[in-house]
């Protein structure tokens, strides 16, 4: 059975930034009978403290992706070459063996929060089963509820003691995301994966929300792998940005670089589809396939 990694390996501010957290090499996905291939060897790393922000057009791969480095894909899925995350490899290894990793050096936040509560049980409760889960077996539940006040407290909720005895369908989206969001970081993990965390949030929630995220990963040197198919939002939140097409990445670069001077075809269409509000009144609205054609990759 696999040592589970030692907790020095979780998100902790006196870590050299710089240090590789992320190392994905020749990363394929492949589903079903016919081993339909949806991802055709991806590459990338990622630094401790790093925004990676991951775009492209729904069907790119962006999800399979943040899926696979957390070990979470479908039994059906046939997974090839290399993800190592803190130096634990995941690709291979049996879901109880991951299982570790998860909360203790990587987490996931998702679009919709119901999907992550449940409904049957207060919130304070969900919040403190994910922090007990990875402590000592002395840990105890008074020690719990403190460390649940504090992170609902971090995470901007007022009145936290009310809000840990409230049941998820009482609580607005706004607060339901926060709720996620103090889930995610309860154990100080190394990794936060975003997949498009505030889709669901109207823009001024979806503004506070995104605060809240950059505060608490500047806190503890944590790197973040940020889904969305918002540019703008990807572009508040991340320094870097990798753009995928089909299942392959086509361009990476700097936040700054890929806004300014994109390299790729690809890259151009989406950046210029969101930017429609520099369209003249009676102009067509561009599209991707003005600036890539599909058919000549």
């Amino acid at each position: 059975m696999t040592t589970p990694p030692p907790q020095d390996l979780r998100a902790d501010p006196t870590r050299p930034l710089g240090e590789t957290l992320v190392e994905v090499k020749g990363l394929r996905v492949a589903f079903g009978k016919e081993r339909r291939e949806v991802l055709h060897g991806v590459d990338f790393t990622l630094a401790r403290g790093q925004r990676l922000g991951l775009i492209g057009e729904s069907g790119s791969g962006k999800s399979v992706t943040a899926l696979a480095v957390m070990g979470l894909l479908a039994e059906t899925a046939t997974v090839t070459g290399s993800i190592k995350v803190a130096g634990q490899e995941i690709v291979g290894r049996s879901d109880r063996a991951i299982s570790r990793l998860r909360g203790d050096v990587m987490t996931m936040v998702f679009q919709e929060p119901m999907t992550a509560l449940d409904p049957t049980m207060r919130v304070g409760r969900q919040v403190a089963e994910v922090w007990l889960l990875h402590q000592r077996p002395d840990s105890n539940r008074h020690r719990a509820r403190a460390e649940v006040l504090d992170i609902l407290d971090q995470v901007g909720l007022a009145d936290p003691q009310r809000i840990a005895m409230s049941y998820p369908h009482q609580l607005s989206g706004g607060q339901r995301q926060r709720v996620v969001l103090a889930m995610a970081l309860i154990n100080r993990p190394s990794l936060v994966i975003c997949d498009e965390p505030t889709t669901a949030l109207d823009v001024t929630v979806q503004a506070r929300v995104l605060r809240l995220l950059d505060d608490a990963l500047d806190a503890v040197g944590a790197a973040c792998l940020f889904i969305s198919h918002d540019l703008a939002v990807v572009s508040q939140v991340c320094g870097d940005i990798m753009v995928m097409l089909e299942g392959e990445v086509v361009e990476r670069g700097t936040t700054r670089q890929i806004f300014t001077e994109p390299r790729h075809g690809y890259t151009k269409g989406l950046i210029a589809t969101a930017r429609l509000d520099q369209v003249e009144p009676g102009e067509r609205l561009p599209v991707v396939s003005d600036f890539f054609d599909r058919s000549l990759r």
